[in-house]
């Protein structure tokens, strides 16, 4: 979905696509790989889990870089509002990959505290982990960073960690989901890690199987928390309160426009529709209505998370009619 009139090229769209779940795709993959050999060879059941974790995020996350994709394309006549929510779908796909994956993780660590299994391999797992933890935590910043830039946040240096986590909610549907999978994935590789030294040194192989169990149910509270936001994304959701005061500020800012009558805020996948009835100053000439409603509306397509708006006018009620405070 793009308000320009570039064409729809594969490659065009592919440019837009979301970079964040891309390169965590890429990531994943590699990470699934060593992993799955450090595993077969140790028979670690952490490891094994942290593999099924790797497994399912390479997978989600390269559906959602196709959903991310598709999800640009531009409005057409039968679907008008455009293709926003597709990456919504893609995410829920995501969500039952986790959802299985948890699973099966859950399966292998209670099977494990049942039976104990002395793991072998320290050092391999040691060095496979340790890039784990690189890889992923690398993924995390690049998902933060990607965070900061979609909610046109300031923040620079280690204030990006704790404005990545207040912001989140605001960003696009691709980027929470990388964020979230990679948050768990590195506290993951870190439980794993701690299981893999703390059974080489003391021999509690019980403790394999309950941090197995950790991560698996880390990725159930993934697939949730995941699955929820996606769900109300396919309903149709308002606008986060900070997108709707940054449009009613821009609103208002035009002398002539007194108040805002309604007005309603849909979020598309990351991308919001306008719409709304504003109120002008009592006299104004239809011509001149029309002129200043024109002005206002092409002042919001300016910014580029705003894909289309629809705007009434009205004569100045002598009555507030908006009032943001009610609305926090």
């Amino acid at each position: 979905m793009n308000k320009t009139a570039s064409p729809d090229s594969m490659w065009s769209l592919i440019r837009k696509g979301n970079m964040s779940s891309a390169t965590a795709a890429v990531g994943n993959t590699f990470l699934a790989v060593v992993k799955g050999i450090a595993a077969a060879v140790s028979g670690n059941g952490a490891m094994f889990a942290s593999t099924m974790h790797s497994i399912a995020d390479a997978v989600n996350q390269a559906f959602v870089f196709v959903g991310s994709v598709l999800a640009e394309k531009r409005p057409t006549r039968r679907f008008p509002t455009g293709f926003g929510r597709l990456v919504n779908i893609f995410c829920m796909i995501a969500v039952i990959v986790v959802t299985i994956m948890a699973y099966e993780t859950i399966r292998e660590g209670y099977h494990l505290v049942l039976h104990p299994v002395a793991s072998t391999g320290f050092v391999l797992n040691l060095i496979v982990l340790l890039l784990s933890v690189a890889v992923d935590g690398y993924v995390l910043r690049k998902a933060m960073k990607e965070i900061i830039h979609e909610t046109r946040s300031n923040a620079k240096g280690t204030a990006i960690i704790s404005e990545s986590f207040r912001s989140v909610k605001r960003a696009a549907p691709p980027t929470r989901l990388v964020f979230y999978e990679d948050l768990v994935a590195t506290t993951g590789a870190l439980l794993a890690l701690m299981a893999v030294v703390i059974t080489a040194v003391t021999n509690f192989a019980v403790l394999d199987g309950v941090f197995t169990i950790a991560i698996g149910l880390l990725m159930v509270v993934v697939a949730f928390r995941v699955g929820y936001d996606n769900m109300v994304g396919l309903i149709g959701v308002a606008a986060p309160k900070e997108v709707e005061d940054n449009v009613a500020s821009a609103i208002l800012s035009e002398p002539h426009v007194t108040d805002i009558y309604q007005m309603r805020i849909l979020q598309e996948g990351r991308y919001y529709h306008v719409d709304g009835l504003i109120e002008l100053k009592p006299g104004l000439s239809l011509a001149d209505a029309d002129d200043i409603k024109f002005k206002v509306r092409d002042m919001l397509l300016q910014n580029p998370d705003i894909t289309d708006v629809t705007l009434g006018i009205l004569e100045d009620n002598g009555v507030a009619d908006y009032d943001a405070a009610e609305r926090k």
